[in-house]
Parts: structure tokens; sequence; C-alpha cells
């Protein structure tokens, strides 16, 4: 008898080794890693509780809207209209959510179904997400000028108060990150139904064999993920007590960086919630390594997307990709 050995094929590709296959997981954890040991190498005393604290406040908001970004990015699609919402969410919340709550929420409700649509009439219609998306980002600040002209408002005091918290032994923002990747984890990564959501972007029409709706599925993604910018925005209110039209417009490009930064693709279907959520971290604490050094805020941007060529630069090394 002869031994037949497994020969990697076009149809049957090689399995690649177990470093190649973690770096997408590894590198933003590396990259953590180095820049916490810059951090605290300048400034020991940001190795505390109240350190921590006053770091990581400004990457909830963050977290929360690469995670809306990242749904977003399974299904294939790009939302550049992830700032802009944030910032009409805060809107809303500094004139309503205190004076008018039913208002505000009813305002908020009626924005999430609006962003379901935009991803229903996307897919229905064959539509680049990118121009939709960009087309939704002057129609959100239109509305968030319209609702608050001018940078101001009093975010409600049961928001503001969220912040405050203090709960034993770990911070705020780092008890934040560990529960959105649980709660994503699990329910996006290890369920049948977040297997089937990541389908509709990954391979829509083996979804459409199986008897789902592609159209139905993308709709839930848009939705869930206006939910996130709406926690994003919330959590920006709470930090900032106030709101504003222009507050976001870094979270676009941020909250997609932090989706690559952490092992996502644009292909659809690739993500990684713990990923997402290292990568907005990271990017946090990059600007406040600059600003440690007194870098001016325009070059932060900077730093913060050569990181992300850095990063995907070793990716492709380590994995091996050429494209």
């Amino acid at each position: 008898m002869t031994a037949v050995t497994d020969v990697p094929t076009a149809a049957t590709p090689a399995r690649k080794p177990a470093l190649a296959r973690l770096a997408p997981i590894l590198l933003p954890i590396a990259i953590l890693v180095v820049i916490l040991g810059i951090v605290f190498w300048m400034r020991p005393i940001a190795m505390s509780y109240f350190g921590l604290t006053l770091m990581l406040k400004l990457s909830v908001p963050l977290i929360f809207a690469a995670l809306s970004q990242m749904l977003i990015i399974s299904q294939g699609d790009l939302d550049l209209s992830t700032g802009a919402y944030v910032g009409f969410v805060t809107c809303v919340s500094a004139v309503y959510l205190g004076s008018d709550p039913a208002l505000g929420w009813a305002i908020i409700a009626g924005s999430v179904v609006l962003q379901g649509l935009v991803g229903l009439f996307t897919w229905l219609r064959r539509l680049p997400s990118i121009v939709v998306t960009l087309g939704m980002s002057f129609v959100w600040l239109g509305l968030a000028l319209f609702v608050l002209p001018t940078p101001g408002g009093q975010a409600p005091n049961w928001l503001t108060a969220i912040p405050q918290w203090r709960p034993p032994y770990v911070p705020l923002p780092i008890v934040v990150a560990i529960l959105a990747i649980l709660v994503f984890e699990v329910t996006l990564m290890r369920s049948a139904a977040g297997a089937v959501l990541r389908g509709a972007g990954g391979n829509p029409a083996a979804v459409t064999r199986a008897g789902w709706s592609v159209a139905g599925l993308r709709t839930a993604a848009y939705v869930l993920a206006a939910i996130c910018a709406v926690f994003s925005g919330l959590a920006l209110s709470a930090l900032t007590t106030s709101g504003a039209p222009n507050i976001a417009p870094a979270y676009t490009l941020l909250s997609i960086a932090s989706v690559i930064l952490g092992g996502g693709a644009f292909i659809g279907g690739i993500v990684s919630p713990f990923g997402t959520v290292i990568g907005a971290v990271t990017l946090t604490l990059v600007s406040s390594v600059l600003t440690f050094v007194n870098v001016p805020s325009v070059w932060q941007i900077g730093a913060q997307g050569a990181l992300l060529v850095v990063v995907l630069l070793a990716r492709g090394l380590v994995s091996g990709d050429r494209t």
C-alpha cells in the first residue's frame, strides 16, 4: 500500500503555521505591552489605579465606536458616518436626555432604525457602502447642528455620574473593555447567530442557500452597529458633560484603524472583538504617550496611522501574505 499524504492544492490550501495564524492577535497585544511599558517608564505614577483611569477613560467611547465599525466591516462594508453619528448622539444627549428624556430616547431610537434602513437600502440597490455612508455623515452632521448649533448643553446627571464610578481593584475603562470583549466574543464569535451574521458578509451566497435572508441580516448588523455607536456617543457625552456636532470626526478613521489593527479584514466575515478592543485601547495610549512628550495633536494622528502601517507590514511578514 502507498501512504497518502495531504498535499496542498488550490481547493485545499496549506495550513498556516501556528505563529502565522496567531499573528493578528499577538501583534496588537505586543504593541499594547510595549506602549504600556513606555508610558510606565516615562510616568511611573501612571502605574496606579488613578493613572490608568486617567489614561484610558477616553478609550471607552472609542471602544464602542470601533465595535460599531467592526460589525459593519464584518459585512464587507465601511461606515464613514461613524464619527458624525457619534457627534449627533452627544448633541441629543446634551439637549434632550436631561430635559425631555422621552423625546431624546425617541430620537435616538429613530436614528438607529434609520441606520438599519441604510444597510438594507445599500444591499438591495447594490450600492457602495462608502458612498452611502459618506452621504449619511453629512445628514448626521446637519441634524446635529439643527439640534445643537454650537457646542454646549448639559448631559443628564445620571450619565455624567457613570465615569465617576470607581469599581474596586480594576479601573472602570478596563472593566468596560473586558465586558465588551466577553459580550462580543460570546454573541458574535461563539454563537450560531453570530456565525450566520458574519457569514452574510463573508459568503452571502452560502447564507442564502441555507435559507437565511442576507438583507435581513445586514439590516440587523447595521442596527447593532448603530446601538454600539449610541453607547459611544453617550460615553463621550458623559466624559465631556456636553455635546458638540464636530466632537468626534476622528472616530471614523480611528474606528476603522482599531478593527484592522486588531486582525480584521475588509473582505467581510473576518473580525475579532478581542483584537478590536485592544486596537482601540492601543490607539488611545499612543495619544497619551505623545501627549507626555508634548507632541502636537496633528502629529498624533499621523503617529497612529504610522503604527497601523507598521503592524500591517509585520502581520504580512509573519503570515507570509504577499497581498
